[in-house]
């Protein structure tokens, strides 16, 4: 019975790092609507950054296969049979649940003041937002943030980092690669949830969720590009570099503020013109 129990058990972890991997992949593919030098750096930072890409393609059409075999499916049958009104419930459910490493990276960070608005964002959102599956916290112009450490690792100066994608991790930099397991077992709550059952459940659900709002992103990855391998490597990457610049950006109060003059002297010198 041990035995069998162990068995269970990593199958049941093989199968959440399958889904994670397939979260993580079409989740890059929401990457949009980011400034355009931004992306330009992004584009650039892609192909120099990628030495990995047939080692990385490979991993990539193993990472297709887990999804188009276990996640897409299960996601389309939630879509399906779970009312609206429940579904965005549970979406906001663990998106506060995202909440509590976002708010630890932040700190990390050192950037005390959207450490202290994503906190209060939980404490909201956990409370009178019934652990979350309310979000209170957005009407009342506390904004959604999301950090985990490889972020917190560039922000330390670990910056330049190749991209590497990773059988069920799927698409990140090495950096990133790194910094998953940090997060997830120092920082989430799911290390702390036990019986491991109740919590492979949780986590499991929380990724089909995940899954199912992204799937209307699909059309979206099929008629963007014919090299799908290629539009998620860049996706990713144009990501990245925003949350990197943001970031330095509100660890840096005098970026800010120059950024704000030049937002407000830009108006003026083009009614002058």
């Amino acid at each position: 019975m041990h035995v069998v129990r162990r068995l269970i058990k990593g199958l049941s972890w093989l199968l959440v790092l399958g889904l994670s991997c397939s979260v993580f992949a079409a989740a890059t593919a929401s990457a949009t609507s980011l400034p355009t030098d931004t992306v330009e750096l992004a584009q650039a930072n892609a192909i120099n950054n990628d030495p990995y890409e047939r080692f990385n393609r490979i991993m990539f059409q193993f990472n297709e296969v887990v999804d188009k075999l276990i996640l897409r499916p299960v996601a389309t049958l939630y879509i399906k049979i779970i009312p609206k009104p429940l579904s965005k419930g549970l979406s906001n459910f663990y998106n506060n649940i995202d909440t509590i490493p976002t708010v630890a990276n932040d700190f990390l960070q050192a950037n005390f003041y959207q450490g202290t608005s994503d906190a209060w964002r939980l404490a909201i959102n956990s409370s009178i937002g019934i652990l979350g599956f309310f979000d209170f916290a957005s009407d009342m112009g506390l904004e959604p943030n999301k950090e985990d450490f490889g972020l917190t690792l560039a922000q330390w100066g670990y910056r330049n980092s190749n991209y590497l994608v990773l059988p069920f991790l799927g698409p990140g930099t090495v950096r990133d690669q790194i910094g998953w397991p940090l997060n997830y077992f120092f920082l989430t709550i799911y290390p702390h949830i036990y019986p491991v059952t109740q919590r492979n459940i949780l986590y499991l659900t929380g990724l089909v969720v995940k899954r199912a709002e992204l799937l209307r992103y699909q059309d979206v990855l099929a008629q963007a590009s014919l090299d799908d391998y290629t539009f998620i490597r860049d996706a990713y990457i144009q990501r990245r570099t925003y949350q990197l610049e943001r970031n330095a950006e509100l660890n840096d109060p005098y970026l800010q503020e120059n950024n704000k003059l030049k937002q407000s002297i830009l108006p003026s010198v083009s009614k002058v013109n």
